[in-house]
């Protein structure tokens, strides 16, 4: 019996067909739209590139971020390409899925390789800030050592010279008690001298939090889009296998 109460067999077939049509139809477009940002990230990754600096791991360490915080794109890109495994797969894409799987692999061995790369730039950065620091901070305190010098060697004309120079800065000072302005300014140099090794402390504490913080941020998230690159690899062996 083709048609009974309530039920219309043919209309439901009808609806089916139209919805398997609809699905195969948002199918194609899903996978136009993963083909979109894999070329998306590729413009990503030659940008980050180009200019090359290797040798600064400045831009060695920065490029391995950018990398990272790019990874969501090629990722979600591979995901909407291999949707749908060999279901109504055009006859070009045989070859470019076996390529793409391939590629996840190798993605997957560079973000690896990334996370001992990263881990030595940090180590290197942290010892370059903190001989950075150590610099500036002893240049300081000779400019201090200088100036106290200067000072004490001074006479009251050359005091009375150091505090027009000030009042035109704005700092204003009595220029008629050299006597008085030499001590305040040796007292001042003495108290800047005894906080340079907090300041250069507070400093290095700060750079390093920085470094750090993104260091981990960046190398688990290499190590991390590793093992997913990988997943993707080991679940498309049907693409290796060929299309069809």
């Amino acid at each position: 019996m083709a048609k009974s109460e309530g039920f219309d067999l043919s209309q439901t077939v009808e609806e089916l067909l139209r919805f398997g049509s609809e699905q195969l139809r948002s199918i194609s477009r899903i996978r136009l739209i993963g083909y979109g940002l894999l070329v998306l990230a590729l413009f990503d990754i030659i940008d980050i590139f180009i200019p090359p600096n290797f040798g600064n791991p400045v831009w060695e360490f920065q490029s391995i971020g950018l990398l990272v915080e790019r990874v969501p794109v090629p990722l979600l890109g591979l995901v909407l390409i291999f949707f749908g495994e060999n279901y109504e797969r055009k006859n070009w894409e045989g070859i470019i899925l076996k390529i793409l799987t391939w590629l996840s692999l190798l993605i997957a061995v560079l973000f690896l390789l990334l996370v001992p790369a990263g881990i030595a730039r940090t180590i290197q950065l942290d010892r370059q800030n903190n001989q950075q620091i150590a610099i500036q901070e002893r240049q300081q305190l000779n400019q201090l050592k200088q100036v106290e010098e200067q000072l004490q060697k001074g006479t009251n004309e050359d005091i009375a010279t150091v505090a027009a120079e000030l009042n035109r800065l704005g700092v204003p000072v009595d220029p008629k008690k050299p006597e008085e302005l030499k001590t305040q300014l040796l007292d001042r140099i003495a108290t800047a001298k005894e906080q340079l090794p907090a300041q250069a402390k507070s400093t290095r504490f700060n750079q390093r939090l920085v470094l750090f913080k993104n260091s981990a941020k960046w190398n688990l998230g290499a190590l991390i889009a590793s093992l997913l690159f990988l997943r993707m690899w080991q679940t498309t062996r049907w693409a290796r296998r060929g299309s069809g």
